[in-house]
């Protein structure tokens, strides 16, 4: 079996998460629509899903509302709430390093007629509360900014930036898909106004995630049809995901601390040996990251595909940096938002520890960059970077 540490891309189904589910698939499969007693016990399932998804994130459960995952979740919010607010303006605010369920969401909105200002954010990674208020104007109508970036890890000061669109009077939105399950999340103290999330970054199913939708705002529907999720998101839910991402997240809070604690020693062990290679530095916040969130950049070598291919073929699954553009040899939008060259843009490689990993995965991990490292470097293949 391979050596996992790509826990940003995804994660393993938990144990409690697919115990959660497994009704759901046979015995209790009725639809949640449905007015007679199976359909009603898959509702009255969910409901209790939705409640205690609420009190994971601090917020009421009539705020609460499941989706098929991160991206719907953030194409749900940026449309609904332009479209909602088209009266006051058409002008949004962004940075210049959001995952492309944003991004290409927003760029694609442009072409309609949308104003966006992308903030750029430091070397770090990092977005200041003066920034966001010189880029208001009378027109905005929504800030969308990511709670920890998801190829470097960088975790951003949402609370501040909140504040100062809260001042502002205008709506708040953050990407927490990589945040949610591996550090605390409260909606009310993060101050935002909508909030999306994915149930397979923290161990539960892929294909189901929610919106977190502050009272009294309300997002007109992204999708229609049978009038589900109080007329705002039709189509019949997925009960057995539903069910499986609340198992998996209450078991990621209660499991909070002392996984965090071991994976920055994990992280701080896995960190302090690729940056005893020569030519490799650190990318992002080196303090305020995600735990077991460790992001480089590789130096003397066309793409990091390359060198996460031999790792591969050493048994590690590592990352060149999303997963969602890990098979392109294109230079990294979010390393070159944060000023480094196309060339080194192109050269991140990306490690994300697991709750599973040990000490023994890192010092065998660390032996085998090495030999990649040497491979790649020594073999440089013709043609492998596209800028």
């Amino acid at each position: 079996m391979p050596v996992y540490m790509d826990h940003a891309a995804t994660t393993a189904l938990s144990e409690k998460a697919l115990e959660a589910m497994l009704p759901f698939f046979r015995e209790e499969y009725g639809n949640p629509s449905a007015v007679y007693d199976l359909g009603q016990t898959a509702k009255n399932a969910m409901e209790k899903c939705r409640a205690r998804m609420a009190a994971c994130l601090g917020a009421l459960p009539t705020e609460i509302f499941f989706t098929s995952g991160g991206t719907e979740s953030d194409n749900w919010v940026l449309r609904g709430v332009c479209r909602a607010k088209r009266q006051k303006g058409r002008h949004v605010i962004t940075t210049a390093f959001e995952h492309n369920a944003v991004l290409r969401t927003l760029e694609q909105m442009e072409q309609d007629g949308l104003e966006v200002t992308r903030l750029e954010p430091d070397r770090q990674g990092r977005i200041t509360a003066l920034q966001l208020e010189e880029a208001i104007r009378p027109d905005t109508v929504l800030i969308s900014v990511m709670l920890a970036n998801n190829v470097v890890g960088t975790v951003l000061d949402v609370p501040a930036l909140a504040r100062v669109a809260r001042s502002r009077r205008v709506p708040f939105h953050t990407d927490a898909v990589q945040a949610v399950g591996h550090i605390p999340v409260d909606v009310r103290k993060l101050g935002v106004d909508f909030l999306s999330l994915s149930a397979h970054k923290f161990n539960g199913p892929k294909g189901v995630g929610a919106v977190y939708c502050r009272l009294p705002n309300r997002l007109p529907p992204l999708l229609t049809g049978g009038g589900q999720e109080k007329e705002l998101r039709s189509g019949t839910e997925n009960v057995p995901g539903i069910a499986g991402m609340t198992a998996a997240l209450e078991e990621a809070l209660a499991e909070m601390d002392g996984r965090t604690a071991r994976l920055r020693r994990l992280q701080e062990r896995m960190i302090s040996g690729v940056l005893a290679l020569p030519g490799i530095h650190l990318t992002g916040d080196p303090e305020n990251r995600l735990p077991g969130f460790c992001s480089f950049i590789v130096e003397g070598i066309f793409h990091s595909v390359y060198l996460v291919n031999e790792m591969n073929e050493r048994g590690f699954c590592v990352s060149s940096g999303s997963a969602c553009s890990a098979a392109s040899r294109a230079s990294s939008h979010v390393l070159l938002a944060l000023g480094y060259d196309k060339a080194l843009a192109g050269a991140g490689l990306r490690i994300t520890l697991g709750a599973e990993n040990t000490e023994r995965d890192v010092d065998r991990a660390l032996t085998a960059l090495r030999e990649a490292l040497e491979k790649v470097r020594k073999e440089k293949p013709p043609g492998a970077f596209l800028p």
